[in-house]
C-alpha cells in the first residue's frame, strides 16, 4: 500500500469516527432537552397517584361484584353484555393499578382512615365520605337487595346503581387526570373518566327504555 492510500484510509477512518461521535452527541443533547421540557416525566408518585390507585381499585372491584351478578339474574342480552364489558375493562384497569402500587412498593388498599384523603379541599368535602363510602358506591344494603332480584327488577336496579357508581368514579378520575403526578396515572385516569362518562349515557337511555329513573346522589 503506497503511503497516499494509507493516509486516505487514516482520514476515511477519521471521518467515520468524527461523523459518529457527532450523532451520538446529538441524541444525548436531544434527550437532555426532552428530561428539561418534561421534568415530570421521571417524577415519582405523589399521594394523588399512590391514592387514586389504591381507592379506584377497591371502586372498580365493586362495579366488578355488580357486573358479575348479570349473567345468573338478567335475561336481558343488552344488559348482560353492558355488564360484561364493564367487568371486563374494569379488571383489566385493575390489575395495572394493582401493578404500578407493586412496583412503588405501595400497599394494594389505602391504611385504615385514609380512604380518599388524596382528594384535596373542596373536592374532597364533595367527595361523598360523609356517609363512609367513595363516590357512588353502593352500601352494603343495596348490594343484598341486588343479589336477591332477577330479570327485570334485577335490570333496573342494576341500572341505577352502575349509572350512580359511574358518576362517582367519573369525578374520581376526573380529579387524578388534573392532579397526578405520574403520566400513566394520568392517562389512565382521563381514559376511565372519558369512558364512563360515555357509559352513563348509555346507562341513563337503558333505563328510560325501561320506565325508570336513576337514583339521586348519595
Amino acid at each position: 500500500m503506497t503511503e497516499e492510500k494509507a493516509s486516505e484510509g487514516v482520514n476515511w477512518s477519521r471521518r467515520v469516527i468524527a461523523l459518529a461521535v457527532g450523532i451520538a452527541l446529538l441524541l444525548v443533547g436531544a434527550a437532555a432537552g426532552l428530561t428539561l421540557a418534561r421534568p415530570d416525566e421521571s417524577a415519582g408518585p405523589t399521594a394523588v397517584d399512590i391514592g387514586f390507585s389504591q381507592d379506584m381499585s377497591v371502586h372498580h372491584l365493586q362495579a366488578v361484584q355488580m357486573a358479575n351478578l348479570a349473567a345468573g339474574r338478567s335475561d336481558d342480552a343488552d344488559v348482560r353484555q353492558l355488564a360484561f364489558d364493564i367487568a371486563s375493562s374494569q379488571l383489566e384497569q385493575v390489575g395495572r393499578m394493582k401493578g404500578w402500587l407493586g412496583m412503588w412498593g405501595e400497599p394494594e388498599q389505602a391504611p385504615a382512615g385514609k380512604l380518599m384523603t388524596w382528594m384535596s379541599g373542596e373536592h374532597h368535602s364533595m367527595s361523598g365520605m360523609d356517609n363512609g363510602r367513595m363516590p357512588g358506591m353502593a352500601s352494603s344494603e343495596e348490594l343484598a337487595r341486588l343479589r336477591k332480584l332477577n330479570g327485570k327488577e334485577f335490570d333496573v336496579l342494576f341500572l341505577q346503581l352502575m349509572t350512580r357508581h359511574h358518576e362517582g368514579g367519573s369525578s374520581m378520575s376526573k380529579y387524578a387526570a388534573d392532579k397526578a403526578t405520574v403520566p400513566i396515572v394520568r392517562s389512565l385516569a382521563g381514559a376511565i373518566a372519558s369512558s364512563q362518562e360515555a357509559e352513563v349515557q348509555t346507562l341513563k337511555a337503558m333505563l328510560t327504555a325501561r320506565n325508570a329513573q336513576p337514583l339521586g346522589s348519595g
